[in-house]
């Protein structure tokens, strides 16, 4: 029986000439599998099609976009994900899904192997091939851009001799990824770090410097879940891009980081998530209003360790599952609406309320009406700083050099 490989295939230039690479190098059938998690571009069956004219023997498309906003990127916003503090994990989030599915391609057509176009010095081979190891022991992967150095120029080479139907045009001077979650753009001039990114490296985002009258949204939330823009219900996957073309249209979103990769090495990225970095200011804010002190406090160090293990593809692993019954537990009453001003390239809040609120105007006021005790907070002060005062009475009856007076 003739060997079968599942290719995560994006329709691009690379991944239609790892097909035909592919059976070639290996004698293998392959199987194509594109997944839609909304990242634009060209109807999914016109990318089958090509795929099958390109030479592989099946060809399967998914759209995952509600997959991909209900399980995965929701979870990041009730994680408050954001690694080193500042990227929204655009493309990590994405990897898990399309692996998923890939997956599941390989046990239905009885493939054996694996393959991705990721090259050998970035994250993603990281994040698909343990994905696939923690979902599939069983299977094998390659990349031939990484194993079998398959260089562009060999790919335009090889695609031309072959008369496959796809154009050879010359590459972007940018590598880009995107989703609904956002966008990611690198190399090029981007690798000069001196460099400031240019406008045309947008496309999620308008200017935040250009005059234009702010925006003012209402988001409601349910167990940390989005589920209502200025009172309409929506889906997550709706109020993703809602608050991608709101926020996007106000500037919001761009993130320009030199960020530590999992592979060792520094890169600088520009990323665009509109969406994602409103929802995600507006959950902070219900949580700082509905979250208890050492939970929120506990919760902060939970968010980075979660950030840290999807960057680093390992969102099957035992201790994200774990994290996220934590997260769970931790959004059960972050519940309320948030209001937040749109404009100049900032989402600022400007409101908040929750039937789940913690915060009690008796005890917060210092008008008539404060209910709060404050005849109680000269004890609590004696007790509660009582340790260091004994340590500091010790330090004063020691000299410099350490002996005793």
């Amino acid at each position: 029986m003739t060997e079968r490989v599942v290719l995560a295939y994006s329709g691009g230039l690379d991944t239609s000439v790892a097909i035909g690479w592919i059976a070639e190098e290996t004698g293998a059938e392959v199987i194509a599998v594109a997944v839609d998690v909304g990242q634009g571009g060209e109807d999914l069956d016109v990318i089958r099609k090509r795929a099958l004219a390109c030479g592989a023997v099946e060809a399967a498309v998914a759209d995952a976009k509600d997959e991909y906003a209900e399980e995965y990127c929701l979870p990041a916003i009730k994680a408050n994900a954001l690694y080193m503090d500042r990227y929204p994990l655009v493309s990590a989030l994405s990897r898990p899904v399309i692996v998923k599915h890939l997956v599941a391609a390989a046990r239905r057509h009885g493939a054996t192997t694996v393959a991705h176009g990721c090259t050998g010095k970035g994250n993603d081979q990281v994040r698909f091939e343990a994905g696939i190891a923690a979902l599939a022991p069983d299977l094998t992967c390659i990349a031939p851009a990484r194993d079998y150095a398959m260089t562009r120029d060999k790919a335009i080479a090889f695609c031309e001799d072959k008369g496959l139907p796809i154009a050879t045009t010359k590459k972007s001077p940018y590598s880009i990824d995107q989703n609904v979650f956002g966008r990611a753009v690198e190399t090029g001039f981007l690798e000069d770090i001196w460099n400031a990114p240019t406008e045309d490296i947008y496309a999620y985002t308008q200017n935040p410097a250009t005059p234009r009258e702010p925006d003012e949204v209402v988001i409601s939330f349910e167990e940390g879940a989005p589920v209502a823009v200025d009172g309409r219900p929506v889906t997550v996957l709706q109020a993703i891009q809602q608050l991608n073309e709101r926020a996007g249209a106000q500037g919001i979103g761009r993130i320009d980081m030199v960020e530590d990769r999992l592979v060792g090495i520094k890169s600088r990225e520009v990323y665009e998530a509109p969406g994602a970095i409103a929802l995600i200011t507006a959950h902070q804010e219900l949580e700082n209003v509905t979250v208890e002190r050492e939970l929120a406090r506990y919760k902060r160090g939970v968010e980075q360790r979660w950030s840290e293990l999807v960057y680093d593809g390992l969102w099957f692993s035992p201790l994200k599952r774990a994290l996220d019954g934590f997260v769970d537990e931790a959004n059960r009453h972050v519940t309320g609406d948030i209001r937040m001003t749109l404009h100049g390239g900032r989402a600022v809040v400007t409101g908040r309320r929750s039937e789940q609120s913690l915060y009690d105007f008796d005890l917060a006021t210092y008008d008539t009406g404060d209910t709060f005790d404050q005849s109680a907070a000269k004890g609590f002060i004696d007790i509660y700083s009582l340790s260091s005062k004994i340590a500091a009475q010790r330090h004063l009856r020691t000299r410099p050099d350490g002996n005793r007076t």
